[in-house]
């Protein structure tokens, strides 16, 4: 019936081509291919916004305060800023210095080992006694130094962007050794 209302009003349907129902009924892959067009625009989108801000390191100060000297005993390492600083701070009796924790050989992160009092590299087996000298595995040459001094407020300073090498004779420097004076 409602066929014949609209002949009579002229506006019947063309035959051949798609019709309401027919459009409604493919309405899923409709909605489908307006999804994956949206979520291709939002993944341009997003990387444009990513290119936008730059790529930054958030690494560790080279300069940090460990502490006093009373806090440490003669005869340790201190594994305490490893993690955080990459150094271990040595104490023996003439005073201090603070070995980088990167092994010579190919830039592993060694242990230290208090019961065999070496370090010991995981990667390749370079060991290290506690005043940075190497003594076994491939390690072509000693630990590096950082330098180290005493602040104003009498806190110890290390200085990771002071390096100093054994074999150019910068543990010579008095930078890379601070004397305990009691």
């Amino acid at each position: 019936m409602a066929e014949a209302e609209a002949e009579k009003a002229g506006t019947a349907p063309a035959t051949g081509g798609t019709n309401r129902r027919q459009f409604l009924e493919s309405f899923p892959f409709v909605t489908a291919a307006w999804v994956a067009f949206t979520g291709a625009i939002a993944g341009v989108g997003a990387a444009t916004l990513r290119f936008l801000y730059p790529n930054v390191l958030y690494e560790p100060p080279q300069q940090f305060k460990i502490g006093v000297p009373t806090d440490f005993q003669v005869g340790e390492v201190s594994v305490a800023f490893k993690d955080r600083f990459g150094v271990w701070v040595v104490r023996n009796d003439e005073g201090f210095y603070a070995l980088i924790t990167v092994c010579t050989h190919l830039g592993c992160t060694p242990n230290w080992l208090a019961t065999e009092n070496k370090f010991k590299c995981p990667c390749h087996g370079s060991g290290f006694y506690a005043s940075g000298i190497n003594f076994e595995g491939p390690a072509p040459r000693p630990l590096e130094r950082a330098g180290i001094s005493l602040a104003d407020d009498g806190q110890i300073l290390v200085d990771k962007s002071q390096q100093y090498l054994f074999e150019k004779g910068g543990w010579d420097d008095p930078s890379s050794f601070l004397p305990f004076t009691a």
